[in-house]
């Protein structure tokens, strides 16, 4: 099968495409290399026996219609957008350019290239807003209320997938993720919290508490986030689908975690607030159970030593 990946030389679209190279397809990596490295996907490309083809672009860039539209991929599986809640806040403006008309170049690519489906990949966090605890793990039928522009372009592109499945037969799903955490996630990445107590712990720096730390998030690590896409690709038609663990774990509680398997025996500091951030996030993954067959299947402690494992050779 031809596949295209935006963002595919990520954290999660770099593992992404690992996942389709080994399952014998052809994969067209669409990347502008600014959060993104080559680095990223240097084991992919060196083995000739890979069909994959990189393309240097960025998504807002109106060739990229074209570009889709001459490598007719099956399934595209779009990743590539501005995720950093704080740099939304900051600049709106960047971050609908890149979310929303981003996400409309690679629909009308795909229209051209008479694409079967579009797999888009959200942040449920971001996209249902505060939830109140007693709605959480928050299912698909929660009212959407993002509380950052970054949360609103998501919900801007949703309505996108939906007007070019009726008026084009484009066909879409929509996974609403969790906070994605795991080796090659770039810590100087708005959001990786779990990369940035990492790459602090293993060089014996101290770590940063942003409030009061029982701030909750559903951690979920990316081997479990690349198989619920790669499901998404046949499955899950005009569907929005939370991808997550339903459990929260408190900032504290992983740092905690994260110390103690680091081997530090220190408290972290505390330091104010930071805007637009979600006090409480859990996601439901029940329709994913039904649509996708998809569960989560790494448990906590054993994904994040995997990636203080992945800190530790990245320091050297």
């Amino acid at each position: 099968m031809k596949l295209l990946v935006t963002g595919g030389a990520g954290f999660i679209g770099s593992t992404l495409v690992d996942r389709l190279l080994a399952e014998g397809h052809e994969v067209d990596v669409l990347d502008d290399l600014s959060t993104g490295s080559l680095a990223n996907l240097a084991e992919a490309r060196a083995d000739r026996t890979h069909r994959l083809t990189f393309h240097q672009i960025d998504v807002r860039d109106r060739h990229v219609v074209d570009l889709i539209a001459r490598r007719t991929p099956d399934v595209i599986l779009h990743l590539a957008a501005q995720t950093d809640v704080r740099a939304s806040v900051a600049d709106p403006t960047f971050d609908a350019d890149v979310n929303i008309l981003g996400a409309v170049n690679v629909l009308e690519g795909a229209r051209l290239a008479r694409t079967r489906k579009v797999v888009v990949a959200a942040s449920g966090g971001t996209l249902y807003g505060e939830v109140a605890p007693r709605h959480l793990p928050a299912k698909e039928s929660q009212k959407q209320a993002p509380v950052s522009p970054h949360g609103v372009s998501e919900r801007a592109v949703l309505d996108y997938l939906r007007m070019y499945r009726q008026l084009h037969d484009v066909e879409y799903t929509a996974l609403a993720l969790a906070n994605v955490y795991g080796p090659r996630q770039d810590p100087e990445v708005g959001g990786a919290v779990v990369a940035v107590f990492a790459a602090q712990l293993v060089a014996d720096e101290p770590c940063t508490i942003y409030g009061d730390g029982e701030q909750t998030r559903d951690l979920l690590y990316v081997d479990d986030c690349v198989d619920a896409l790669v499901r998404a690709g046949d499955r899950g038609d005009g569907l929005v689908i939370n991808v997550g663990t339903g459990l929260q774990t408190s900032v504290n509680q992983l740092y905690g975690t994260m110390a103690a398997a680091a081997g530090v025996d220190r408290p972290a500091r505390q330091a104010a607030v930071r805007p637009g951030e979600l006090q409480r996030s859990a996601l439901d993954a029940s329709r994913a159970a039904i649509q996708l067959g998809w569960a989560p299947w790494t448990d906590l402690p054993e994904g994040l030593g995997r990636v203080l494992d992945w800190a530790r050779e990245a320091r050297g």
